[in-house]
Formats: C-alpha cells, sequence, structure tokens
C-alpha cells in the first residue's frame, strides 16, 4: 500500500516499473513542502499564548473579555452596539423587577407611602408628577405581577420618533421585550429609583444578587431612554449578557498571537470548561471580592465567596494545568470598597475568622488573599500573580492586562527552558 508506482497494475505499458526521474523529483518536493508548512504551523500554534477565563457566574469574566477587545481588538459595529442597547434596557427592567420584589419583601411599602406623602405636602415639590408610590404600582402591575396589560408605546419613544437601537435579533426575544417595557416605563422606573425608600432597598440588595454596576444604567435613564440613544464603551463594558458557549477571540499583539477563550461560570456550564483546557499557555481565575456577602442564583443557601474558593481550589490543583501559569484577578473592588461600609465582612458566617478592623479595604483584601492561597496545595503562587482589580474601568485593566501580557511570556519562557528559573 501507498502511493508508489510499484504495482505492475500501474506501470506504464512501455516498460520500466519506476516513476519518471522527474516526475519523482516533483513530488519529492512537494512533499518536502508540506512538511515545512506543518513544521512552521506547529511553531505558531507553540509561539500563540492562549488564554483562559475561568471563574463563577457574574464575576467579571465577560468585562475582561470585552475589555481585551477594546484595548487591542477591533471596534463596535452599530450592529453590536444596537445589541448592546437592547441589553441596557433590558437589564435595567431585570435590575427593578428584583428591586421592586425586594422591597415588598422588605415590608417598606409603607415607607413608599410616607415618602409620597410627604413629597405632595412640600410646597415647591412638582404636583403634576407622578409620586414615588404610583411608580411602585405601575411597575408592579406591569414588570412584576403582570396584572395589567402592556398597551404598545405608553411614553418613551412616542410615535414619528425614529428610536436608533430599535430592536435586535442577536439580543434575543426575552432582551427584547424587556427593552420595550423600558421604553414603556422608563419614567415611573426613573421616579422610584430616586426614592429614599428604593435607597434602602438598593442597600440590601445582596439577597436578590442584582447586577452591582447596573447602577450606572440607574442613574442614567433619560439617556437610556432617549431615542437618540447610541451605546458608549462604559455601557457595553456593564452589559450584562449571560455566556452559554465557549467564545474565543484572537489578537496579535506587539507580534505575538493571542487567544482569548470566555466560559460561562454558573455550575450547569462548566462541563464546557474541558474542551478548554488543551495545550492552554494560561488561566486567568477571576473572583469577585464583593461576593462575600452574597448566595448564588442557582443554589441560594451557598454563599458565592465559599463557591469561588472551591472552584479556585479545583482549578489550581487540577493536573490539566501542572504546567500552566495560573493568575487570579481579585474583580470588583470598587463595589467591594463601597460594601464593606455597610456590610462587615465577619459578619458574614463563612468569613467570621476575619479580625481586621471593620470597613477597611486594605485589611480585607489581605485576608481574601490569604484564603485564596490556602487553597493551593502547592505553595509556589507568586504574590505578582495577583491583581486586585476593577474590570469596567479601562485604565485599570490596561495595567492589568498588560503586566499580565508580560508574566505569561516571561514564565511560558522559563517552562520552556529559554530562561532560568529564579
Amino acid at each position: 500500500m501507498g502511493c508508489g508506482a510499484s504495482s505492475p497494475a500501474q506501470a506504464p505499458s512501455g516498460g520500466g516499473g519506476g516513476a519518471p526521474p522527474q516526475a519523482a523529483a516533483v513530488a519529492g518536493a512537494d512533499s518536502r513542502n508540506i512538511d515545512n508548512q506543518l513544521e512552521r504551523m506547529k511553531q505558531e500554534e507553540e509561539g500563540k499564548i492562549k488564554m483562559l477565563l475561568l471563574g463563577a457566574g457574574e464575576s467579571g469574566k465577560s468585562t475582561i473579555f470585552k475589555q481585551m477587545r477594546l484595548l487591542y481588538g477591533t471596534e463596535r459595529s452599530d450592529d453590536d452596539l444596537r445589541m448592546y442597547g437592547v441589553v441596557a434596557r433590558s437589564n435595567i427592567v431585570v435590575a427593578v423587577r428584583k428591586l421592586c420584589t425586594h422591597l415588598r419583601n422588605l415590608g417598606l411599602e409603607e415607607e413608599l407611602d410616607r415618602e409620597s406623602r410627604e413629597n405632595e405636602d412640600l410646597e415647591d415639590g412638582d404636583h403634576s408628577a407622578m409620586t414615588c408610590r404610583q411608580a411602585y404600582d405601575e411597575l408592579m402591575a406591569y414588570l412584576v405581577d403582570n396584572t395589567a396589560i402592556a398597551s404598545e408605546m405608553e411614553g418613551g419613544v412616542g410615535t414619528g420618533e425614529k428610536d436608533w437601537v430599535g430592536q435586535s435579533p442577536r439580543a434575543g426575544l426575552a432582551a427584547n421585550n424587556d427593552a420595550k417595557q423600558f421604553l414603556a416605563h422608563h419614567e415611573s422606573i426613573r421616579i422610584l429609583w430616586q426614592s429614599n425608600t428604593m435607597k434602602q432597598v438598593w442597600d440590601k440588595r445582596s439577597a436578590i444578587n442584582v447586577i452591582d454596576s447596573h447602577k450606572e444604567y440607574l442613574n442614567d435613564i433619560p439617556r437610556i431612554a432617549s431615542p437618540d440613544y447610541k451605546p458608549t464603551t462604559q455601557d457595553v463594558l456593564i452589559a450584562r449578557v449571560r455566556t452559554t458557549q465557549v467564545v474565543m477571540e484572537r489578537y496579535r499583539i506587539d507580534g505575538i498571537d493571542f487567544e482569548m477563550y470566555d466560559v460561562g461560570g454558573q455550575r450547569s456550564e462548566r462541563r464546557k470548561w474541558i474542551d478548554c483546557f488543551d495545550q492552554v499557555t494560561s488561566v486567568i481565575f477571576v473572583a469577585a471580592l464583593s461576593e462575600y456577602d452574597q448566595t448564588m442564583a442557582e443554589a441560594k443557601r451557598t454563599n458565592r465567596m465559599v463557591e469561588t474558593l472551591q472552584l479556585f481550589r479545583t482549578v489550581c490543583n487540577n493536573r490539566a494545568f501542572a504546567n500552566t501559569t495560573i493568575l487570579l484577578f481579585l474583580n470588583k473592588m470598587d463595589i467591594f470598597a463601597e460594601k464593606i461600609m455597610y456590610s462587615d465582612i465577619a459578619a458574614q458566617r463563612p468569613f467570621s475568622d476575619y479580625a481586621g478592623p471593620a470597613k477597611d479595604f486594605d485589611h480585607g483584601v489581605l485576608y481574601f488573599i490569604q484564603k485564596f492561597k490556602d487553597c493551593l496545595i502547592d505553595d509556589e503562587f507568586n504574590d505578582s500573580f495577583i491583581h486586585v482589580t476593577c474590570a469596567t474601568d479601562t485604565n485599570n485593566m490596561e495595567f492589568v492586562l498588560d503586566s499580565t501580557r508580560t508574566i505569561i511570556m516571561t514564565d511560558n519562557l522559563k517552562r520552556s527552558g529559554f530562561l532560568g528559573a529564579d
């Protein structure tokens, strides 16, 4: 068997059993070209930096993935921006549903009534405007309890006004429907959000797993409801779209090829991680510092930080990553700094051993860094591999990602034997 011409059946009728010398030379040259091409492809593949983002759901992996594109990739198309416009409006409605339900569960409806009466009694108040109680009742009827039938377009972008965002098939049916609801009820959302009662609800949001960064959306309702609304870079960064498949993007930075993979962090998505483990150069494990007082959406009795620590232990001690650089990004430091002012670390049962001062950012961060270090069997985790980050801050992420590239490339050379170990 093979591709030679030694079989009598294949021999030319005029004599000799072998291929003509010229044909043999051409075949040999082709074979060498194929070998050279395969070798080049092998070297290119070996020289490629393959980065895998891992971590629990809502830790900020996808935001870091978007920052990578912002810093090193191509600009977003109008089609991309329209999708994110729908997602931003939908994210607001999802947050409002959770907050309104939480307000009711906290028994704060009477507080809302009292605030509405006080505002009406003010001489300089706007008595033509809807009260915060009326706004709440409208939102409960249309967005939460569904006791009212949604009209086609109440308020928001009215007839004759063309909305730049419109609808986006890429965002999905549910997001497009929520975006319509936002345009119909954005004024009620704005009025309720500005109430003092809703501020109390927001401070107790850890029980409902609302996305912290969506406060930026809620503070900017008129802009996002405008028919001229076009999502900003910040809007895109904080937009929440659940990752349900492995997403990969390629970048060429300073002559080196990078591949970055983003995967879903929810328990149901983690079975897909194994498909990305092959020949990984580095793992960036993302943990949200701010989730120390929150429970998981898919397991209400499980503390999010406890789940993240267990996941980190599994990843770091996995044989598949024995020769892989692992970096730890302790993300959402801005929300952590805000949250520790009213939510004591030591008051959370899993972290009752915290002995540092309350409301102290540095002591709190060092405490959780040690918790992650305690997960390691092999105690060779360099402190330079740990970064405290704010994934929505482009300046912070530019510095961190640049430092990360250097660490990964240096560590990769050491593992390959081109650089001596320290």
